[in-house]
């Protein structure tokens, strides 16, 4: 299992140029993603389980499904 503050390091790693903050409560991911400069929210996600993000391999295509919901202009994603 990977430590939360490790996952949410890759997590917000994972979207750069843009800023991502990354946090847990009660087992469960917030997930902003943001322009830094302007603060708009690109992507807003709460209520993630950790459950299936148990290997870099799952973060990293965890990451690349939300980084097609932002492609898809969405503004907010359940999972």
């Amino acid at each position: 299992m990977v430590p939360i503050s490790v996952l949410c390091n890759i997590v917000e790693s994972g979207f750069v140029p843009l800023a991502c903050k990354c946090t847990e409560h009660g087992g469960l991911l917030r997930i902003e993603i943001y322009e830094p400069a302007s603060r708009r929210v690109e992507l807003f996600i709460s209520g993630v389980s950790t459950k299936q993000l148990t290997s870099v391999r799952a973060i990293s295509d965890f990451i690349g499904e939300l980084r097609t919901e932002m492609k898809a202009g969405r503004r907010a994603f359940a999972g």
